[in-house]
């Protein structure tokens, strides 16, 4: 039996800093234990300021889901204040938050995942040309689409919110700008466009045919486009064979609108979706650098451990769901959501699962995304009052690209009290918790395979970026 110890990392084209130490034996990961190793503090920045800070401040924990931050934080403070926003706001809220999550998913395909697959290491396979003309890094003809498909959508940021990123467009009480009908024209245009982008690039065919695509046959003979291609390398790599997760999965719900969510909030697990109940989240602490004790976000703190004791390993918390770990992210929605073809990969839960279920809410949000537009009425309000609060408390639960998101926030005396973050790479990228339960990607290491020798193993590379990690949203 040979034994060794690997630490991968720092990781490139992941947002922010990741190291994940293995455990090898027999040529395969026994065990895995990912290190978030920077610690950034805006949680302990918010309590003592004006609650509205919290709308400039937390979009700028990322610069990639600041939208995401920013609707989030708006929620808390609309559920601290009593504030409601208008039905033509929350759809323009909404149109905003899904772009910005459309943006994400076409950089994190073509950008940050499929370049691996143009490395040498891959030289001879059927596929690799075809790879390394499509993805090689600065020079691939996708990543070139990518790059100007991406900044032309972000126009429709730009319309309804001013800039991108860290727009403070999207308020409590609705949006700052009602978009007028000549906006609306624009931003149909915009879709457009998109979608010849996605239709000539990524799915090769009407993103209809892909969103409707319902079983595992049906997508395993989908052949065309840059999702034709990457089912090729899963099926020639045995992508579906590895990187399993805990094949339970949370969302709280995308955008929402009068009526409810988009997307539908829930648990899945063992083939069966129900209600989540948010009151049973915590943050366990016993392998992170952190001070205090296992909580419920409402009641949680932030105090770093700076002497950084024995057997914790990262400045990342260690989110549960009644105890026990649950994955998130765009597989997650789409399984919650009752999408068949996304069921059938939630339960298989592997890294092409991940993939192909991202690929799947990108047909769906391109389809969501040109009907609110269409349903917009610049005659409408979008912003309504926006109470001032002296104290109250709130949570503001969304669901960035990468899975869920929520804010909890208190107000004393007319000043935060207390803010704690939960971001969707806080969920996958955890620490083992109290019991040694690993968290989803800790989890989803073991059993890759890595030679003897191989100090950067693709293997593992595959599986963690599967999960599009943003280490920066992790550590507060």
């Amino acid at each position: 039996m040979s034994e060794r110890q690997l630490l991968v990392g720092p990781f490139n084209r992941v947002e922010g800093d990741l190291e994940i130490k293995l455990d090898i034996r027999d040529g395969q990961v026994a065990a895995a234990y990912a290190n978030s190793p920077l610690f950034r503090g805006f949680e302990m920045m918010l309590p003592g300021k004006d609650p509205r800070d919290a709308l400039t401040l937390t979009p700028r924990i990322c610069g990639i889901c600041s939208v995401s931050q920013s609707a989030a934080a708006a929620f808390a403070l609309a559920e601290a204040s009593g504030a409601r926003m208008p039905a033509q706001g929350a759809l323009a809220a909404a149109i905003l938050h899904g772009v910005e999550n459309m943006a994400d998913h076409v950089t994190h395909f073509h950008l940050f995942f499929m370049p691996d697959f143009a490395r040498p290491a891959y030289a001879g396979r059927t596929w690799h040309d075809r790879a390394v003309q499509r993805f090689t890094a600065l020079q691939g003809s996708a990543a070139r689409a990518t790059a100007e498909a991406r900044a032309r959508l972000f126009h429709i940021a730009g319309t309804l919110g001013g800039k991108w990123p860290h727009t403070l467009a999207i308020q409590p009480g609705g949006v700052t700008r009602a978009p007028a009908a000549q906006d609306r024209v624009r931003m149909l245009a915009t879709l457009r466009s998109f979608r010849r982008y996605l239709e000539d690039g990524l799915f090769g065919a009407p993103v209809e045919a892909f969103a409707g695509l319902s079983t595992l046959v049906e997508l395993e003979a989908w052949e065309t486009g840059d999702a034709g291609l990457f089912l090729a390398i899963s099926t020639d790599l045995g992508l579906e064979r590895g990187g399993f997760g805990p094949r339970r999965y949370l969302s709280f719900g995308a955008y929402p609108l009068e009526g409810g969510r988009a997307m539908a909030p829930g648990l899945w697990e063992n083939g069966m979706t129900g209600p989540y109940d948010a009151g049973q989240i915590s943050e366990d602490l016993s392998h992170a650098w952190m001070l205090g004790d296992t909580a419920h976000p409402a009641q949680g703190q932030t105090l770093p451990d700076e002497d950084m004791r024995e057997g914790a390993y990262s400045w990342c918390k260690a989110p549960r769901l009644d105890t026990r770990v649950v994955e998130v992210g765009a597989l997650a929605r789409q399984a919650i959501d009752g999408h068949p073809l996304a069921q059938v990969l939630a339960a298989e839960g592997s890294t092409r699962a991940r993939i192909a279920g991202r690929l799947l809410e990108i047909a769906r949000l391109q389809l969501l995304l040109e009907s609110w537009v269409q349903a917009l009425d610049p005659d409408a309000r979008f912003m309504g009052e926006q109470p001032t609060v002296k104290a109250g408390s709130g949570a503001g639960l969304v669901e960035a690209a990468r899975g869920s998101l929520g804010h909890w926030l208190r107000i004393e005396g007319g000043r935060i009290a207390s803010y704690q973050i939960v971001a969707p790479t806080t969920w996958n990228f955890s620490p083992r918790d109290a019991t040694g339960t690993p968290g989803p990607v800790e989890m989803a290491l073991v059993g890759a395979e890595v030679a003897e020798g191989e100090e950067t193993p693709l293997s593992v590379q595959h599986i963690v970026r599967s999960f599009d990690p943003c280490m920066v949203c992790t550590v507060h």
